[in-house]
């Protein structure tokens, strides 16, 4: 990510911040930027170019200006350039041809640029740099309570001072239409310096906070990424990618930037594959594809019958389609098995001696009577209409009389 202590902070001559002498190797001191390989070579310009691009808040912005200060300033000086409102203070990014080149890329007309470059920045005006840099942070904290006071649907994501202290930018991200005018009053109020406010995404937000993405290294977005294009759930379709909006959303919320990066190249992969493949039949059965290895050409299918609780066959691209031909002819394989190339086992193998079959364990020996000795102490419940032994004692008695009673009287003609 990068920091602002290279470019602002510095002691003794030495920038402060990585410890890398402001050269960081993965460009980090100033984002966005572009290589300018002709100032290293020892090459003169017989025509110098005007313009330069000039980089401010550690490549955040980025402009072109008219190059007319004297002495001359060249790629890596600190400048002071003018603005509508003052003046600010940025570095030198790219002089030369290689801004021609730049602003042909960016379409910017040669006429619309009015702002010149003033002279080169001195201690001053890098001490009041730094002053601003400092107020950033408790600015955006300040002004997020205030937009939460007024009941705004609105995050602040950035504030940016000016050089000269005159005029802070607030980059704030919403969902939809913010009347900010009375926020607008309260800011001037709060702050005295002008205000101005700027809409942004979520993806040029997290490009301008910067961090580290899942892949270890610094975001897209914040190092060389100028241009976002939509990204769609169908990018990770393509690539076979399970749908888990956890891991394919990047630190902004959205879809990763770059699951775009080989879309391309898995559609001109997928377009050898048949689109009516999806199920083969056998003489065993009916086999559904459950996967498809795009860069091995492998198409891996199961049978219906077993349920998912089967093997899983390898079927090469050449041959599956071989075998739908045959079924559009009305013939059929005797099996998969016969087809495979690389057979998947429901077992895993296993690299390493098992403990089962080099140590023998004793048997294991149950305990019995238990579960007698625990039916002794259980209480049976009572039964329905019973009461003590004795009411059952007397019960049998009178059944005892009944018996004989009725003995008697067949005994009677």
């Amino acid at each position: 990510m990068a920091c602002a202590g290279c470019s602002v902070k510095t002691q003794d001559g030495e920038p402060l911040g990585c410890r890398n002498n402001g050269n960081c190797s993965t460009g980090g001191c100033n984002r966005l930027n572009t290589y300018d390989w002709l100032t290293t070579m020892e090459l003169q310009d017989v025509e110098e170019y005007e313009f330069v691009e000039v980089s401010f808040k550690n490549g955040a912005r980025k402009g072109f200006y008219r190059n007319t200060a004297s002495p001359r300033p060249i790629t890596g000086d600190r400048v002071v350039v003018e603005t509508s409102s003052g003046h600010d203070v940025g570095t030198i990014t790219l002089s030369g041809e290689l801004v021609r080149l730049q602003m042909k890329r960016k379409k910017v007309r040669l006429d619309s640029i009015a702002q010149t470059v003033i002279r080169r920045a001195n201690e001053r005006d890098l001490e009041r740099l730094q002053e601003a840099r400092e107020r950033e942070v408790p600015t955006m904290v300040r002004a997020r309570a205030i937009a939460r006071t007024l009941g705004l649907d609105m995050k602040v994501g950035d504030v940016e001072y000016q050089g000269d202290k005159r005029k802070a930018t607030f980059y704030y991200t919403a969902d939809g239409r913010v009347d900010f005018r009375e926020l607008i009053r309260h800011y001037a109020k709060e702050f005295r310096v002008k205000i101005e406010m700027r809409q942004i995404g979520a993806r040029q937000e997290s490009a301008r906070i910067g961090g580290l993405g899942s892949c270890g290294r610094e975001l897209c977005c914040s190092t060389w990424l100028t241009d976002f294009k939509s990204v769609s759930t169908a990018a990770a379709r393509y690539q076979n990618l399970a749908i888990n909006q956890a891991k394919l959303s990047g630190q902004c919320g959205r879809l990763k930037c770059c699951l775009n990066y080989e879309l391309d190249t898995y559609i001109e992969a997928l377009d050898q594959f048949p689109d009516d493949a999806e199920k083969l039949k056998t003489q065993v059965g009916t086999a559904v594809l459950i996967k498809t290895d795009i860069f091995k050409k492998l198409m891996y299918y199961t049978y219906t019958h077993e349920n998912g609780r089967g093997k899983v066959y390898a079927v090469d691209l050449a041959r599956a389609v071989a075998v739908k031909a045959m079924n559009d002819r009305g013939e059929f394989p005797a099996d998969l098995i016969d087809l495979q190339d690389l057979p998947v086992d429901a077992t895993p193998k296993v690299d390493f001696e098992s403990v089962n079959d080099v140590i023998e364990l004793p048997p294991e020996e149950r305990k019995k009577g238990r579960r007698r000795n625990r039916n002794k102490n259980r209480k049976r419940p009572p039964r329905e209409g019973g009461g003590s032994s004795e009411n059952k004692g007397g019960n049998a008695e009178n059944r005892s009389r009944n018996r004989n009673r009725n003995r008697n009287k067949k005994k009677k003609p």
